[in-house]
């Protein structure tokens, strides 16, 4: 059995229009990687943050810190743990930062230790170190990281993980403004009353944005990515939101939405030849403002976390 082991661990699009909470898939292109290691001195111990040195390296108050403790605590094993994180996804980016780090950890832990738990009940731990970032133990980042594809919380109590493979062709489009907002702030402008009418078609979009993927009809995914909820409350938040939205459509998105609590937005397309033409839309909307950027172009990524050969 290994020491050491290196792992990455992908970034995540949440919510995914309509599915506050319960939604979410991994995508290819950005994530965290990081290098952890079996210690003899039965504790855990961030060594190094890499590229976002300001957050905190005490155990009790970083995200892989908790979530491996949890597994730790679950095993009831005092085994210590040396943890270099790489962060290449920026913190409060809304493309899943805290959940890549916390999946990653428990995945490389569990790993190390021989592989006593399944990749379903990873997301259990990992979602402890997810509260610390959001203040909620939510699952519809961590469950893409850790598993892949899409993802669809069925229920947290007990949990309850559905994975749906993606449509062959569907790509997705990420704008990340180098911007940050805090999970904890964007959930703190939510509504906790939903009136009747809004609820009744936010589930049927859910539940059409499944069949949707299901029989892979994109024209019906499109009709279904749609938020009534949470998008007009969040949207305050992210600059050029509508005349971005209303660019990225006209120019044949299937939906657009927030990417988890955003700032990050994106766009659902078949095809990669649509997919490239969103991309450059939303390149055109952004390079008139004076906010720096990132545009990711990818499929669904399938795998959730993996070793690093």
């Amino acid at each position: 059995m290994s020491d050491i082991v290196k792992i990455f661990a992908p970034g995540s699009v949440s919510n995914v229009g309509c599915g506050f909470d319960i939604l979410g898939f991994a995508i290819d292109g950005v994530g965290d990687e990081m290098i952890v290691k079996k210690n003899d001195q039965h504790k855990i111990i961030i060594e190094s943050i890499n590229g976002y040195e300001e957050l905190p390296t005490d155990p009790k108050k970083n995200v892989a810190g908790v979530a491996i403790q949890a597994l730790l605590d679950d095993l009831d094993s005092t085994q210590g743990f040396d943890v270099e994180i790489f962060k290449n996804i920026k913190p409060g980016s809304g493309i899943g930062s805290s959940a890549a780090s916390a999946a990653g950890a428990v995945f490389a832990v569990n790993e190390l230790m021989g592989k006593p738990y399944s990749r379903l009940k990873l997301v259990d731990f990992a979602m402890k170190g997810e509260a610390v970032a959001s203040g909620d133990e939510h699952a519809d980042n961590v469950a893409p990281a850790t598993l892949g594809g899409f993802c669809l919380i069925r229920s947290y109590k007990p949990l309850d993980i559905i994975s749906i493979k993606a449509p062959a062709d569907l790509w997705c489009i990420v704008i990340h403004p180098q911007i940050e907002i805090k999970t904890k702030e964007s959930r703190a402008l939510l509504s906790s009353d939903i009136p009747l009418k809004k609820a009744i078609r936010q589930w049927g979009n859910v539940a059409g944005l499944m069949s949707g993927l299901y029989t892979s009809n994109y024209e019906l995914i499109g009709r279904s990515l749609e938020d009534h909820i949470v998008e007009s409350q969040r949207k305050i938040l992210i600059p050029e939101f509508d005349e971005l939205k209303l660019s990225v459509m006209e120019a044949g998105a299937l939906g657009c939405s927030i990417s988890g609590s955003g700032p990050s937005v994106f766009a659902l397309a078949n095809g990669i030849d649509k997919a490239n033409v969103i991309a450059a839309v939303m390149n055109t909307v952004y390079k008139r403002t004076s906010i720096e950027y990132k545009i990711y172009v990818s499929k669904v990524s399938e795998g959730g976390v993996q070793i690093c050969e």
